[in-house]
């Protein structure tokens, strides 16, 4: 490929609504335009590296037998209506009307459309175990599109969906695609973690993400040594460090203190001179017709995403207002507590309130807390439930060592869906005993467009891409320095012609324009190879420069298509 004749417009300034630096570094080296807010088009570096991830993958899940199709984009919403899921996808749904005004949705997954095709060719239980695949444009209305293609309304994504007979067969479906999409990601050159995960909207009794380390990621996550990981909307906050007021837990009395002002935990904790730890918050909350309070020590913040999950079926959460609060307490915002609170509140508790012997609450009265508070004696938990964020140094649940937090861009995500769908769309198939049984389904969804932001993201230095060899738009690129010395041209022609016989394919940088220019350039999209034919050329040597490690090697021309074939590996 010859860059004159090549789509490859690379810009010299960063662009201003680029924030992390895949994103800069995708629109600088020409790989993706911008057509709107999260949507791209991936030009033909950008292309080419989309189709070497796509091979590797294709390489993947075939090996572990399963079979690729592809489905329709347009949906009918009615299939949505039938799987009970329409109203789940909220405003990121994307709709249209075709000319009978009849509703489609722009396809964001596919678990309908499988489970209608699973439901009418897939008869008995001989036909399993099936998992079939695709690689497609996915559409999702985000609300606050950014970071490029990692968080985008259209995206390139492979999902497949396998059947099943039973829980037992789809563990082993379901532990070969956790190894398959750990061996995509290791070959595409990234260290990432496998962390366990909240289902969402897909649903399902299981679920784990696979996250590239990045410190621009747009998720975090919590990690331990021994190998487990957790999303940190998921990850459970256990006990760790000093005690909790066990000191003072019997002898403590009960009473009230004043604490003019106070309306925070740390304003409280320095006042009576204890730590935030010993201290538990009282928030209120209104869940549909309900008034719920929660409980939760007061060095700790209540995790919204695990408290709606707890109160799915009350409707819709929200904090109570000052004034709902005051009816309703008697006290101002800052002084709730559980004691003495109407009947009918439920007191919601996280459990690292059972470590708590004795504790400090609001007392539901203006600048007054008490303090000596027990639970079982003064106010009663109704249901004690996971509650708070975890957080770097709390105890892994494995080993008991302290848990790291890092940053990461989420490329994949695997779901064990049970009969979820199967069920509400009756899609069943006849067992060993000949009686109809709802197929046992999995999901798995790996980001193919977000996967190229991903590697750059942890291969990347302060002049360009860093691509690894695996998915590099180019394994090599020639680099002539002056195109108007014909014995320079005539060599790097030479080697091009080379190259492709032995079917590698190099980028060769035939443009009339300064040397630095062309390195710069050359720099900026990261091919892992340069051989740059110059001034050397007189000695019979010319430069093979290794992007990853900036290091230069000068070799005789006669050597040189050997030595680049062994580096390729090809």
């Amino acid at each position: 490929m010859r860059w004159l004749k090549s789509c490859i417009p690379t810009l010299k300034e960063n662009p201003h609504e680029a924030e992390i630096p895949s994103h800069r570094l995708m629109l600088r080296a020409g790989l993706i335009k911008k057509l709107t807010s999260g949507v791209y088009t991936f030009l033909p570096l950008g292309f080419r590296v989309l189709k070497n991830i796509e091979r590797i993958v294709r390489e993947e899940m075939d090996a572990i037998g399963c079979q690729e199709v592809l489905m329709p984009i347009l949906h009918p919403t009615e299939i949505y209506e039938e799987s009970g899921r329409l109203d789940k996808f909220g405003p990121e749904l994307f709709t249209v009307r075709d000319s009978r005004k009849r509703l489609f949705a722009l396809g964001p997954t596919h678990e309908e459309v499988i489970t209608m095709v699973a439901r009418d060719e897939m008869k008995s239980y001989r036909d399993l175990p099936q998992c079939l695949y695709q690689i497609l444009t996915k559409f999702r209305d985000e609300i606050r599109p950014r970071y490029g293609v990692i968080r985008a309304r259209e995206f390139i994504m492979k999902d497949a969906y396998s059947f099943n007979e039973d829980d037992e067969s789809l563990d082993k479906t379901y532990r070969d695609m956790e190894a398959a999409y750990g061996r995509i990601i290791r070959r595409c050159g990234l260290d990432f973690r496998t962390v366990e995960a909240d289902s969402g909207y897909i649903g399902g009794s299981e679920s784990h993400e696979f996250m590239v380390l990045a410190e621009n990621g747009e998720s975090e996550i919590l990690s331990c040594e021994c190998g487990y990981g957790v999303n940190l909307e998921r990850g459970t906050a256990r006990e760790g460090g000093e005690p909790r007021g066990e000191e003072r837990a019997v002898d403590e009395p009960y009473e009230e203190v004043e604490t003019p002002g106070m309306t925070t935990v740390e304003e409280v904790a320095q006042f009576l001179g204890v730590g935030p730890r010993e201290i538990v918050k009282t928030l209120l909350y209104c869940a549909g017709e309900r008034t719920v309070a929660v409980l939760i020590p007061g060095d700790r913040e209540v995790n919204d995403i695990k408290l709606a999950g707890h109160l799915e079926d009350a409707g819709a959460v929200r904090f109570l207002e000052p004034d709902e609060i005051k009816n309703l307490t008697g006290g101002p915002v800052g002084f709730s507590g559980p004691v003495g609170l109407p009947d009918g509140i439920d007191i919601y508790a996280d459990p690292l309130i059972k470590s708590h012997a004795s504790m400090i609450v609001g007392a539901n009265r203006a600048d007054t807390h008490l303090r000596g508070v027990r639970m079982g004696r003064d106010f009663t938990v109704t249901r004690f439930v996971d509650l708070v964020w975890a957080r770097e140094g709390d105890p892994c649940p494995v080993c008991n060592r302290p848990m790291a937090q890092s940053s990461g861009v989420e490329v994949g995500h695997i779901f064990k869906l049970g009969d979820k769908y199967s069920t509400s769309m009756n899609a069943t198939f006849l067992d060993r005993d000949g009686t109809g049984r709802p197929f046992i389904m999995g999901c798995y969804g790996f980001g193919i467009s977000r996967m190229v932001a991903a590697v750059i993201e942890q291969h990347h230095d302060k002049d360009g891409i860093v691509w690894p060899m695996s998915v590099a738009p180019f394994k090599i690129m020639i680099l002539p320095v002056n195109v108007t010395d014909e014995t320079v041209m005539e060599q790097a022609l030479a080697f091009e012609r080379d190259l492709e016989d032995r079917g590698i394919e190099p980028l060769l940088d035939d443009r009339d324009v300064s040397p630095g220019v062309k390195f710069k350039d050359a720099d900026l999209v990261g091919i892992p190879l340069r051989l740059t034919v110059g001034k050397k050329l007189r000695e019979g040597k010319v430069e093979l420069f290794f992007r990853a490690e900036r290091r230069i090697e000068e070799i005789p021309v006669d050597d040189a298509l050997e030595r680049i074939i062994r580096q390729i590996g090809t």
